[in-house]
Parts: structure tokens; sequence; C-alpha cells
């Protein structure tokens, strides 16, 4: 009964997840963002949570996810300044104990992407821990790890000292891309701009070396 229970888990990881030596051009990818009350893991909670998927370096405009979550803790002002969601938006909304399921179900196979994603991860895992024991259980990438890592290999031996600061937030390296930015935004439109900028990463990966899954995980763990 054990031996049959062990295939069964093994099967299930294997369907849930993609495998190491899969070529990052033929995964399935879901791109994701989150809306916040604030940074503070302990005192702050999730208000939306968007996503789309991609197929390779295909941006899949037909499969995204977007829930407005009541959030469990009040939404800060600073927070309104810069994902313009008000209260009274929110009052009626489910709990995030309603959507996680939801959004689980919608990254299983997939490899998760998002920039700057520990502090979405940080989120999703309090929440992860609370309803379900245990850490969102897919692998995942962060689109600021390897802007960093191939930065790395373009400076090469000139080393970092030659490098200039430059700003890494999701909206400028959207700009040096060459990605259309518009003003208003939330978890869904974020989560479509790093879709294409993890798009331009995709077409440079594999000719610095990372071109199975393994590798990207390697270079853009959170």
């Amino acid at each position: 009964m054990n031996a049959v229970m062990e295939l069964f888990k093994r099967h299930a990881a294997e369907n849930f997840c993609p495998g190491p030596a899969l070529p990052i051009g033929e995964c399935r990818y879901v791109v994701m963002d989150t809306e916040l009350t604030g940074l503070d893991v302990k005192n702050d909670s999730i208000v939306t949570v968007g996503a789309v998927a991609m197929q390779g370096g295909k941006i899949i405009l037909g499969e995204t996810f977007y829930e407005m979550v009541c959030p469990e803790t009040a939404l800060r002002s600073e927070s309104i300044l810069i994902h313009g969601i008000m209260p009274s938006e929110v009052v009626g909304k489910p709990s995030i104990d309603d959507v996680l399921d939801d959004l689980l179900k919608f990254c299983e196979g997939a490899v998760v992407v998002g920039h700057f994603l520990s502090l979405d991860l940080s989120f999703l895992n309090k929440e992860m821990k609370r309803l379900h024991g245990g850490k969102f259980r897919q692998p995942v990438a962060d689109t600021l790890k390897m802007h960093a890592w191939m930065q790395d290999q373009s400076r090469g031996s000139r080393g970092q000292y030659d490098a200039c600061e430059e700003n890494k937030d999701l909206f400028s390296l959207a700009k040096k891309y060459h990605i259309q930015v518009s003003a208003a935004h939330n978890a869904l439109m974020d989560a479509f701009i790093t879709a294409q900028l993890f798009q331009r990463f995709l077409s440079f990966l594999p000719a610095l070396g990372v071109r199975t899954v393994k590798d990207l995980l390697r270079i853009a763990k959170p």
C-alpha cells in the first residue's frame, strides 16, 4: 500500500510541475502579480491577484486570472496611491480563502514567474500555511533575478565596477526593453507587463546557456 501511495504522489508531482529537463521554449508559465494593503507581511494582506499564462515565449491572452479580494487588513493610504483601489471597492468581495485554490489550479503544470516575486510569495505563503499547512507548491522564477544574472554575464571580465546603477523596478525595466506602460495599473496589467519582459528574456537566455527549466530556476530563484 505504501508503495502504491508513493507512486501516486510521484505521478501527481510529475503532472503538477514541469520537468527540469524541459526546454524553456516548451514550458508552460504563469506570470503573476499581486496588489497589497502594504508591504509588511505580518500586518498587511492581499487585495488583488492577477496572472496571465504563457506557452514558451507566447503570451496566451485568453488565459488570464484576476480576482479582487476583501483584504484581512485595512487598506493603507500609501498603497491606495499606488493601486488606486478604494475600501468601498473591496466590500463584498471574496476572501483570500475563497480565491487561493482557484489560483493554485490556474498555476498547475507551470513555472510561476513574477517581478520581485519574493514579496508576492511571502504573502501567498502566509495564506498557504494558514489554509493548507504548507508553502506555495509551484516552481518559481523572478524576472528581477534573471535581469541581474544577464547583466552579470554581459559585464563578463569587466566586473561590477564597470556597470552603471540603474532602476530595476518593473516599469523602469519595461521602458528599457521598449514595453509600453500605461499610467494606471492593476495586478493583471502588471502581470501582462512582466510577461512581456519575460518574453524578451526568453529570447536572450538560450544564447547564454539557459536552455532548460532547471537552468532557468538556477539563475532566477527569488
